[in-house]
């Protein structure tokens, strides 16, 4: 493995560790799991369900909850490691003239309401883009707030990422759609380019994925503005870097399962060949 891809691994495994290190001090300390509380306050669940899936059910979510800060974390391992800088939160500032934001307004306005004849709208983000760029008028100073922006520091090329849980609801796809429509309309443009992401497909292929919410606004099969999973990251780490995100992810979880079974479930982790 290159250096940089085992630097990479280290790192992921660091931010891993970290959020496994919270979660498990949160449900063995600070929020342990009460079966007697459970029992009071969801007596259907108790009376109906083994303790055991109750309180697996009460790890879960303690640990997906913080996991949608993590993914940025690792986004930006993946830029430093790759492309050359990455940092999360970042407001890009420009102007964008008014005859686009209102543009990008109608265009939002047709994939989420249905017209009298036609129906609502499907997304074509090309078509799109061209005619919010038709617009004129007086410029209007806007910011965006990004998730991750990376920069190809070897080519001065900047890249602004929506990244968002890999089945995201209608509301936030919308705002990054926004965003990501406003990002292209500014001038100067401030970004070379600007992507919804998401981290994973738990649909296998690009061409399977078919979770309806975030369909309503853009094409999630072909539009070049969505990237899922390897796209992604080795849009910001080069080629390989999803496997060695995987790799580093295993690795980590085994001590991991195997302290979720002794002192979380206080049973020993079964016997694997």
């Amino acid at each position: 493995m290159p250096t940089d891809q085992q630097a990479m691994q280290e790192a992921v495994k660091s931010i891993i560790s970290g959020l496994m290190d919270r979660v498990m001090d949160r449900v063995l300390n600070t929020d342990p799991f009460d079966f007697d509380r459970l029992k009071t306050d969801k007596p259907l669940y108790t009376a109906l369900l083994p303790e055991e899936i109750l309180k697996g059910s009460h790890f879960e979510r303690r640990f997906v909850t913080p996991f949608g800060h993590v993914w940025e974390e690792l986004a930006v391992v993946a830029a430093e490691h790759g492309l050359g800088k990455g940092e999360s939160g970042v407001t890009v500032a420009g102007t964008v003239k008014s005859g686009r934001i209102n543009r990008i307004t109608e265009v939002l306005r047709g994939l989420e309401h249905p017209d009298e004849n036609e129906g609502r709208k499907a997304p074509d983000w090309n078509q799109e883009l061209a005619y919010v760029m038709g617009g004129g008028g007086e410029d209007t100073p806007v910011q965006v707030v990004c998730d991750v922006l990376a920069e190809d520091t070897e080519k001065g090329l900047k890249y602004a990422f929506e990244l968002k849980a890999p089945l995201p609801n209608s509301d936030q796809t919308k705002v990054s759609k926004e965003k990501i429509l406003k990002l292209y309309a500014m001038e100067p443009r401030q970004v070379s380019g600007a992507y919804f992401a998401l981290p994973y497909n738990p649909y296998g292929r690009r061409e399977d994925y078919a979770w309806d919410f975030p369909a309503r606004w853009f094409n999630m099969r072909e539009d070049e503005t969505v990237l899922i999973g390897d796209e992604f990251w080795e849009k910001l780490g080069g080629r390989g870097t999803y496997q060695t995100f995987i790799n580093a992810i295993n690795e980590v979880g085994e001590q991991y399962k195997s302290r979720i079974y002794r002192e979380f479930l206080g049973v020993e982790p079964p016997h694997e060949t």
